[in-house]
C-alpha cells in the first residue's frame, strides 16, 4: 500500500480519500474545512496542518479543487507545495481545469524533479463514493500506469487521452456534451409535462426510444422519477451548477483557441450562467430542469 498526500476534501475529494482509507493506504489529508478533515480522520486518515505538511514523505500526491487558480495556488503560489513535494512522488491532479495550466504545472514541477499527470474524472459525486469513477488522463504512460495503483480503488475505469493536457482537454469535451444532454432531457420532459404527460411514463418511453442518454436512464432531472438522485433531493448534492458553467467556459476558450465552432455548448453555457443568476449556483447541475419551467412559465 502507498503513502499518499490528498488535498482537497469536497463533494468529490473526500470520498475518493475516504475510498484510498478503506483500501488500505497510508493516506493524509489538507482541507480548509475543519469538518471535511474530521470526517476523514475518523474514517482512518491522517490530518495535516498544512498542505506543505500532508505532502510528506508522499509517493502519491493527489489534488481535487474547483479551479485553474486553485490549482496554481496549491502547487506554485507563495505558499506552494511543488518544492516540498519528493522527488520520488508522482503528483495526480483530479481537478478540472484548462489544459494549458495542467501543461504549465507539468513543466513547474519536473523543474523541481517530480513527475506529474492530468487526471479528472467523470462520474459524479455517486461514482465518488461508489468507487466507480472514470480517470482520464494525460501524461506520460509509464506514469499513468503507475498511477493505476491507487486510481483503481477510486474508480474502475482509466484511459490515458494522450501527453499533459490531454486529460483535461477529454473532460471538457464531455462535460459540455454532458451539459448539451441535461439541458435537452430536462427541455423535453418539461414540454410532456406542460402537455399533461407524467414525466416518468415519458422517460420510460424515451429510454426504449431513439431519445435514449445517461442523463435521463441514470440522472434523470425530473423530481421523483429515479430515486436516489440529486433531483430528488431538492437539487442536493452532486455537481454543481457553478461548476458546470466553469466547465463550459473552459469548453468555449478551448473551441475558440482552435477555432472551433461549439454553438450548443456556447448555448448550454449561457442557459448555466443565468441559472446561477437565479440563485442555483450552488445546486445540482440537474436543476436546470427548474430554470427550463420558469421560462416555459413565464
Amino acid at each position: 500500500m502507498a503513502k499518499i498526500g490528498f488535498i482537497g476534501l469536497g463533494n468529490m475529494g473526500g470520498p475518493m480519500a475516504n475510498n484510498l482509507v478503506e483500501a488500505g493506504h497510508d493516506v493524509t489529508v489538507f482541507d480548509l474545512s475543519e469538518d471535511a478533515m474530521a470526517t476523514l480522520q475518523a474514517a482512518g486518515a491522517s490530518i495535516a496542518n498544512t498542505a506543505v505538511d500532508a505532502v510528506q514523505g508522499a509517493e502519491f500526491v493527489i489534488s481535487m479543487l474547483p479551479a485553474s487558480k486553485h490549482v496554481n495556488s496549491l502547487y506554485l503560489g507563495d505558499e506552494g507545495i511543488a518544492a516540498h513535494i519528493p522527488e520520488s512522488a508522482l503528483v495526480i491532479d483530479s481537478s478540472t481545469i484548462d489544459a494549458q495550466t495542467a501543461r504549465d504545472l507539468a513543466v513547474a514541477l519536473n523543474k523541481h524533479g517530480v513527475r506529474f499527470i492530468d487526471a479528472p474524472v467523470s462520474g459524479g459525486t455517486a461514482g465518488a463514493k461508489s468507487g466507480t469513477l472514470t480517470f482520464i488522463c494525460g501524461g506520460d504512460a509509464a506514469d499513468i500506469e503507475e498511477a493505476r495503483s491507487v486510481l483503481g480503488h477510486m474508480g474502475k475505469n482509466v484511459f490515458r487521452a494522450g501527453e499533459h493536457g490531454a486529460g483535461q482537454v477529454a473532460k471538457i469535451c464531455n462535460n459540455m456534451l454532458l451539459a448539451i444532454l441535461m439541458t435537452g432531457t430536462s427541455e423535453a420532459l418539461q414540454l410532456g409535462k406542460a402537455n399533461g404527460l407524467d414525466p416518468k411514463v415519458l422517460s420510460e418511453i424515451m429510454l426504449q426510444s431513439s431519445g435514449r442518454n445517461w442523463t435521463l436512464e441514470v440522472y434523470n432531472p425530473c423530481p421523483h422519477v429515479l430515486e436516489g438522485v440529486p433531483s430528488s433531493n431538492n437539487y442536493e448534492g452532486g455537481f454543481q451548477v457553478d461548476l458546470m458553467a466553469k466547465d463550459l467556459g473552459l469548453a468555449k476558450d478551448t473551441a475558440e483557441n482552435v477555432g472551433a465552432k461549439t454553438p450548443l455548448g456556447d448555448l448550454a453555457q449561457s442557459l448555466y450562467q443565468a441559472h446561477s443568476g437565479e440563485g442555483f449556483g450552488k445546486k445540482d447541475f440537474s436543476s436546470i430542469f427548474t430554470h427550463l419551467e420558469a421560462k416555459r412559465s413565464s
